[in-house]
């Protein structure tokens, strides 16, 4: 199945902002950011809890806007204003990491707040597009084909930063200043790759504009709410994801800690996140060729079931080859669960609306790991093993799979 200029621009988008998630909030901005504050004199922990803070805050900002920014996308004409405009506060807040001299940490944390909110803002939008620019029969394999394609750009952006990083920017840059070519790259990146969504791709479903869409969309979200049983299953999906996708954003983001207490080196956990990455992308097209041939339904829970394999394994985690080996089954399914689960979500829910109810499912990817890494450390803590405390993030996978199990074959599968 050919994919038509529009979906392939819709595709590119997830390539072009994959620099950003890679450089900016992955790997350089974290660095950057507690050696510029410690330099201006901010204690160790102060610079940690500071960088905490900022997190916590863009994504708790993202999660409260996101139900009411979705409905207001669902109005002729709005939706694609709307990432427009994120987008661009995103690729300008980047380019301000860049520019801000290093001595302004506090104002380096407002601009990276204000990237987040760009950020996170156009993904909301850019995964509702997914019911503008395809069918339900489409849906599986361009929603894997995103996913491949944007672990693939984060890869190829990151290379051409650790050029830089090698070469000292080709003998003429300090350390700070190749982190701020990096933030340069990666907004550069972002335009660049996302001019032919904004010159190919259309909104397709849409409610009719009403005269006060502000207040119309605080009510629709309300009235959703109020009325989530009418839709009981996709409110169940949205509880077993949010288990899962739990699961999987912990085991993400608590994997460089683990691999440290293992002995793993740091230039090897940097290693290992771009084969992670570089396996995610065939693996991520391969779950949309599955889900082709059997279901959607039976792709996530083959994803579910490789995590319970992870989670378990881990309880034999002692070496670097045995994190190397977890790492590659994580690259395996950590793009197909998402690119189904989202996918998934997109064929259950109502096309004119989907902006609205992609707003709630943002949510829950917001606030993913949040139990899980209280689950690791209480579970280390107790044990004083943090293989022990990965293993125990087997609980949301189950969790996640047995309210899946409760949602009828029919609801979405194909076959």
């Amino acid at each position: 199945m050919a994919f038509n200029k529009e979906q392939w621009s819709w595709i590119f988008y997830d390539w072009a902002n994959s620099g950003y998630g890679i450089i900016v909030t992955t790997a350089v901005l974290p660095i950057y950011f507690k050696g510029v504050a410690e330099s201006s004199g901010v204690a160790a922990a102060n610079a940690t809890a500071y960088w905490g803070y900022a997190n916590s805050f863009g994504t708790l900002l993202v999660a409260v806007l996101a139900p009411f920014l979705g409905a207001l996308a669902d109005y002729q004409g709005y939706k694609k204003r709307l990432l427009t405009g994120f987008a661009s506060l995103g690729m300008v807040m980047t380019i301000g990491l860049a520019l801000l001299p290093s001595n302004q940490w506090q104002w380096l944390l407002v601009i990276y707040v204000l990237s987040v909110l760009g950020y996170s803002g156009g993904n909301l939008f850019y995964d509702s597009f997914l019911t503008d620019v395809s069918d339900n029969r489409q849906m599986d394999r361009l929603s894997s084909v995103g996913y491949g394609f944007g672990y693939l750009g984060g890869v190829i952006a990151f290379l051409l930063f650790m050029v830089l990083e090698f070469t000292n920017g080709f003998g003429q840059l300090s350390s700070l200043g190749v982190a701020r070519w990096g933030f340069a790259l990666a907004a550069v990146w972002w335009l660049a790759f996302y001019l032919p969504f904004q010159r190919n791709v259309q909104q397709r479903h849409a409610l009719n504009t009403t005269a006060a869409p502000l207040r119309q969309s605080w009510h629709r979200v309300w009235q959703t709410i109020l009325h989530l049983r009418q839709h009981k299953y996709l409110a169940w999906f949205l509880v077993a994801y949010f288990c899962y996708i739990d699961g999987v954003d912990t085991i993400f983001t608590m994997a460089t800690s683990i691999g440290l207490d293992i002995g793993v080196k740091s230039t090897t956990l940097i290693l290992v996140l771009l084969v992670v990455q570089l396996v995610a992308f065939p693996f991520s097209i391969l779950y949309g060729w599955l889900a082709g041939k059997t279901s959607t339904r039976t792709g996530i829970l083959v994803a579910i079931v490789v995590y319970l394999v992870i989670c378990l394994d881990a309880l034999n985690l002692k070496t670097t080859t045995d994190f190397w080996i977890l790492a590659v089954l994580v690259g395996t399914s950590q793009g197909g669960i998402q690119a189904l689960s989202r996918s998934y979500f997109a064929q259950l829910v109502p096309k004119d609306r989907s902006s609205e109810f992609f707003g709630f499912y943002n949510i829950l990817g917001k606030f993913s790991a949040v139990l899980g890494p209280i689950l690791v450390g209480v579970v280390t803590q107790m044990t004083g093993q943090s293989r022990i405390g990965a293993a125990s993030l087997s609980i949301l996978f189950v969790l996640g799979l047995l309210i899946f199990l409760t949602i009828p074959r029919t609801m979405v599968d194909k076959s």
